[in-house]
C-alpha cells in the first residue's frame, strides 16, 4: 500500500504535530479515521492463525552491528542505524510471515519538540564535558518499536516461616571509665512459625520488549505509556517512519512476560505473609486464560558524535521524555572529589579547634 497525494501526487507521511497524514511538496493534510471496533487480544495457543505482515510497501534494513531490522519507506534509504548509529547496514526482504501489529500509538511527538529536548538534556547533564552543550552534528529518527503485551489470570498456592520479633535481656561486661561493670541489654530474637495461604491475580497489559538493536534498559527509562491512547493498526501511521521488526518471537516473549509475572506474584505473596520478616517462601502458580496482542509504540532513536565515539537517546513519542548515554568528564568529577575533600578537612580543622 503507498500513500500519495490526491492534489500533486507526491508521498504523504504520517505528521505527528497535526495528527495526521501531510504532503511535504504541496502542504495538504488528510486526516486518518481512527477505526472503530475492539482491539483484539488472542488466546496463546491461536497464533497459527493472526494475520501476517504491515500491509504497507517497506524495504528492510538489518543491522551488523546491534542485529535491529527496521522497515522504512520503499522511497527512503537506510545509511546507517537508527539506534546505534552503525554505517553497517544491509537491506534485505521484509518478514512476509511476521505477526502483524493489532495496535499502536501514533507517534505524537514532533521533530522540533525533539531537538529542543535534546538540546535542553545535554546542558542539563552533570559531570559532563562542557563541549557536550555545543554538540550540532546529531541524527534523529522517529521509530516504532515492537512491544508484545500478555493477560493471564493466576492462583497462587504460597508457604512460608513467619517471624515475629521479641527482646530479651542479656547481661554483658564492660570497661566503664577503667572499671569493668555488668550491664543489661536487650537483644532482638525471632519466633518462628509455619504460615501458609492462597490468593488470586489478574494481570493485564503486561508489557514485554521485542527489540533487538533498542536497550531494553533504555526503553524502560522512558517510563509508562497511556495505553489509552492505543488504536487500532492502520498502515497510514507507519507512512515516513520507521518500524522496527520483532526480534524476540511471540515464544520467546510469552517465557519474558511470564518470568515478569511470576516474579510479581512472589512480590504479592510475600506481602501476605505475616509478622516481621519471613523466609523460606515457596509459590506454586497455575497460570490461565493467557492472551497477547503485538503492537507498535513510538520512539525517537537519536544518535550522536563526541570524541570518536556514537551514543545513543531515545526520546518517549507520547511524553517526550529523554533518556540515553553520554560521557563523563574525568576533570569535573576529580575537581568535585577534591573539593569534597577539601570542605571535609576544613569541617575537621574547625572541630579540632574548637575542642582545643
Amino acid at each position: 500500500m503507498r500513500f500519495r497525494c490526491p492534489n500533486c501526487g507526491a508521498a504523504l507521511r504520517w505528521d505527528p504535530d497535526a495528527d495526521a497524514l501531510h504532503c511535504d511538496h504541496c502542504g495538504k493534510t488528510i486526516a486518518v479515521p481512527r477505526l472503530e471496533g475492539t482491539i483484539v487480544e488472542h488466546p496463546l495457543e491461536e497464533a497459527s492463525s493472526a494475520p501476517v505482515g504491515l500491509e504497507l510497501e517497506v524495504r528492510v534494513a538489518r543491522c551488523t552491528e546491534c542485529g535491529a531490522q527496521v522497515a522504512y519507506d520503499a522511497n527512503a534509504t537506510a545509511e546507517q542505524c537508527c539506534f546505534c548509529g552503525s554505517p553497517q547496514v544491509l537491506e534485505q526482504s521484509a518478514n512476509r510471515h511476521a505477526l502483524r501489529p493489532e495496535s499502536l500509538i501514533p507517534l505524537d511527538v514532533g521533530r522540533a519538540t525533539v531537538e529542543q529536548g535534546f538540546r535542553k538534556w545535554i546542558s542539563s547533564l552533570w559531570f559532563r564535558p562542557s563541549a557536550l552543550a555545543r554538540t550540532r552534528e546529531f541524527q534523529a529518527v522517529g521509530v516504532y518499536v515492537p512491544y508484545w503485551t500478555f493477560d493471564a489470570s493466576v492462583d497462587a498456592k504460597w508457604s512460608a516461616d513467619a517471624g515475629y520479633y521479641y527482646y530479651v535481656p542479656v547481661t554483658h561486661t564492660a570497661m566503664v571509665n577503667g572499671r569493668m561493670v555488668t550491664q543489661t541489654r536487650m537483644e532482638r530474637r525471632v519466633r518462628w512459625e509455619p504460615a501458609w495461604g492462597e490468593r488470586h491475580d489478574d494481570y493485564d497489559d503486561v508489557l514485554v520488549h521485542a527489540s533487538r538493536g533498542l536497550s531494553a534498559a533504555l526503553a524502560a527509562k522512558l517510563g509508562a505509556w497511556d495505553m489509552r491512547a492505543l488504536v487500532r493498526y492502520r498502515p497510514e501511521y507507519l507512512a515516513g517512519w520507521r518500524a522496527e521488526e520483532y526480534s524476540v518471537d511471540l515464544e520467546q516473549g510469552w517465557k519474558n512476560g511470564l518470568a515478569t509475572i511470576e516474579g510479581l506474584e512472589r512480590e504479592r505473596c510475600s506481602g501476605d505473609v505475616p509478622g516481621d520478616t519471613q523466609r523460606d517462601l515457596r509459590v506454586q502458580n497455575t497460570v490461565s486464560g493467557v492472551r497477547w496482542k503485538h503492537l507498535l509504540l513510538p520512539m525517537w532513536s537519536l544518535t550522536y558524535r563526541f570524541g570518536g565515539k556514537n551514543y545513543a537517546v531515545l526520546i518517549h513519542g507520547q511524553t517526550g521524555k529523554v533518556v540515553g548515554e553520554a560521557p563523563l568528564s574525568w576533570i569535573k568529577i576529580l575537581g568535585f572529589t577534591l573539593l569534597v575533600l577539601a570542605l571535609v578537612a576544613a569541617g575537621l580543622a574547625i572541630l579540632a579547634s574548637a575542642s582545643s
